[in-house]
């Protein structure tokens, strides 16, 4: 048998659908695996949730001005895009668990070297710049272990991603103010310490989550890494569901979230004044939530199609700046807006993880990843010129009409429209 039939052979998609007969899969809670999972995943957010108050603080008070705030983001997150498909290879040859261990112990070292230079020296540009490069090196040696990681410790993956899909939004509302408490009150390099702290109780959760397998051919290890990298893509481009969401994703971020990220949340500002942008930020986190429960309890015979329909709400997000909105009805849109976001984002991650064999599912999740954020700093970055010249009410709206379009689009695919639910398999107690 050739790795190719064997992947073929282990499809999890080729299983019979969900049953009124089948016995209610087992909470995620009652797996002692999930619960270290989720305090891991939850800490790593935690981290990243500080981490843009903190860089935006330590650029700003060494001098280096609001474009050093550019330079250090792009730092980080050219790293994620060049390597994350590498990270999803390494994952899948060397366990998950292996590899997410390894990138929080970088991130952590990372964070205590700028921490330290913040300190006791005058830090420069470059020096940050490098170690945020280092730090998105290692995010991108992480986040494609996650995907394979879920199905191998929850039973029930849809439950299990909306309660990650939770403690995302809480650590996205949290996150910010702690970071924001630690550089008021006490110092730039002591909110870093907190962060390096953050990564290192996520290792300490992955530690134990060892013995899970890479489930590849016996022969797979001896693949070199291009020929690995070709089977996932095999295995990615052979799905036209998978391929057909992550084309229109593309475009979606390139003329969704990339402009109205940053063009309404100056809008909002500039309408509602700081603090009540940040509490429409804080009604759309709250609608993260809501979209999360939701995800924990409605199991849609069609998930891909649900989650479609939740997510043509996410266009409120840019309508409302557009027509300038009153600040109560604009609030209630970004709740309803970050419920839809949270609910689609909890049915495609348990629809890859149950319908992509494990052997290749961290491989074929960072094709996800490459192929859903590549677009969108091209989007933000140019969204200030295409502003200019025809005016952000009439961009904000072009991407409230693009984003209803697109995910139009997306359910007109019939791989998309007929995707129906697969069950996990069934994992032993520990």
């Amino acid at each position: 048998m050739t790795m190719d039939d064997k992947l073929v052979e282990d499809r999890p998609g080729d299983a019979p659908a969900d049953s009124p007969a089948s016995p209610a899969p087992l909470s995620p809670w009652r797996s002692h695996r999930f619960r270290l999972l989720f305090l891991a995943r939850s800490s790593s957010l935690f981290a990243d949730g500080m981490l843009m108050v903190s860089l935006t603080a330590a650029v700003l008070r060494t001098g280096h001005g609001e474009s050093g705030v550019g330079y250090a983001l792009a730092a980080w997150m050219a790293p994620i895009v060049l390597l994350v498909l590498f990270g999803g290879v390494l994952a899948d040859r060397f366990t998950p668990q292996l590899m997410m261990v390894g990138a929080d112990a970088v991130r952590m070292l990372a964070m205590l070297v700028l921490a330290l230079l913040l300190a006791v020296t005058d830090v420069s540009l470059w020096q940050i710049m490098a170690l945020m490069a280092l730090s998105g090196a290692a995010t991108a040696m992480f986040q494609p272990g996650l995907a394979g990681l879920v199905p191998r410790v929850a039973e029930d993956v849809q439950r299990a991603n909306a309660l990650l899909r939770i403690s995302e939004a809480v650590c996205t509302l949290l996150g910010p103010g702690a970071a924001g408490l630690l550089v008021g009150y006490w110092s730039v390099a002591g909110s870093f310490t907190a962060i390096a702290a953050a990564f290192a109780l996520s290792a300490l959760g992955l530690l134990p989550l060892r013995n899970l397998g890479t489930d590849g051919p016996a022969d797979e290890p001896a693949a070199p890494i291009w020929h690995r990298l070709a089977v996932g893509w095999r295995e990615f481009s052979s799905r036209p569901w998978l391929w057909g969401v992550i084309a229109v994703w593309s475009v979606y971020g390139l003329l969704v979230f990339g402009p109205s990220v940053p063009l309404g949340a100056v809008a909002l500002t500039d309408q509602h004044g700081s603090a009540g942008y940040g509490w429409i930020a804080s009604a759309d986190g709250a609608g993260t939530i809501v979209g999360g429960l939701l995800g924990m309890r409605v199991r849609p015979a069609k998930p891909l199609v649900a989650g479609a329909c939740a997510m043509l709400f996410f266009s409120l997000n840019p309508l409302a700046p557009a027509l300038h909105w009153s600040f109560a009805l604009t609030a209630l849109t970004g709740l309803v807006a970050g419920a839809g976001f949270a609910f689609w984002g909890v049915m495609w991650s348990t629809s890859v993880q149950t319908h992509i064999p494990l052997a290749v599912l961290a491989r074929v999740s960072a094709y996800d990843v490459a192929g859903s954020i590549m677009v969108i700093p091209v989007g933000r970055a140019l969204s200030g010129p295409i502003a200019a010249a025809f005016g952000t009410d009439r961009v904000l709206l072009f991407s409230a009409v693009a984003g209803l379009l697109l995910l139009t689009l997306m359910i007109a695919v019939p791989a998309v429209r007929t995707l129906g639910r697969t069950p996990a398999a069934p994992l032993p107690e520990s």
